[in-house]
C-alpha cells in the first residue's frame, strides 16, 4: 500500500483500463491497438498493478526469463499521483522476487526527470556503470 493505493501481482487489468492507464501518460504506440497491448501483458513475466479506489493508476511489467535477464518494459503511473512514491513502490513490487536475477534492464526516452527518478531507484545508464566495457544496442522494426 502506498496511501490510499493497494498494490498486487494477482490483477490483470482488462483492455479499457489499460487503454486509459497508457493513454493518460501519452503512451500511444500502445493504446493504437488495444488488443496487442492486452497480448504484451499476457505475455509478460511478471505485472504488478496499482489501484485506488477500484481504478487503476499504476503498472509495471517485467519480460525476460527471471534467471539472468529481467527486463522493466513498462512502468506507468498515473500522472496525479506523479511524485507520490508510487513509481518506486511500484518497482520494488515488480522486481521483488527477481532479487537473484542480476542483470535488471530498462530503457526509456531521454526526458530529464526520468534519469534522476530512475537512479533513485538504483539504475545506472550504461554509460556510467564503473566496471566499464558494456554497450547498449537497440532495434526497432516498423509496426507489421
Amino acid at each position: 500500500m502506498v496511501g490510499d493505493v493497494r498494490i498486487s501481482d494477482q490483477d490483470r487489468p482488462g483492455r479499457d483500463e489499460l487503454v486509459e492507464l497508457y493513454g493518460s501518460v501519452s503512451w500511444g504506440a500502445y493504446t493504437h491497438d488495444p488488443d496487442r497491448l492486452v497480448r504484451a501483458l499476457e505475455g509478460s513475466m511478471r505485472v504488478v498493478t496499482a489501484r485506488r479506489d477500484g481504478q487503476l493508476v499504476g503498472l509495471a511489467r517485467v519480460v525476460g526469463d527471471g534467471v539472468s535477464i529481467a527486463y522493466l518494459q513498462d512502468i506507468l503511473v498515473h500522472p496525479d499521483l506523479h511524485r507520490s512514491g508510487l513509481g518506486r513502490a511500484l518497482i520494488s513490487a515488480v522486481f521483488e522476487p527477481l532479487s537473484d536475477v542480476r542483470q535488471k534492464v530498462l530503457m526509456t526516452d531521454a526526458e530529464p526527470g526520468q534519469r534522476a527518478f530512475y537512479e533513485a531507484v538504483g539504475f545506472t545508464e550504461v554509460h556510467d556503470v564503473e566496471d566499464g566495457g558494456l554497450r547498449a544496442f537497440v532495434r526497432f522494426d516498423p509496426p507489421a
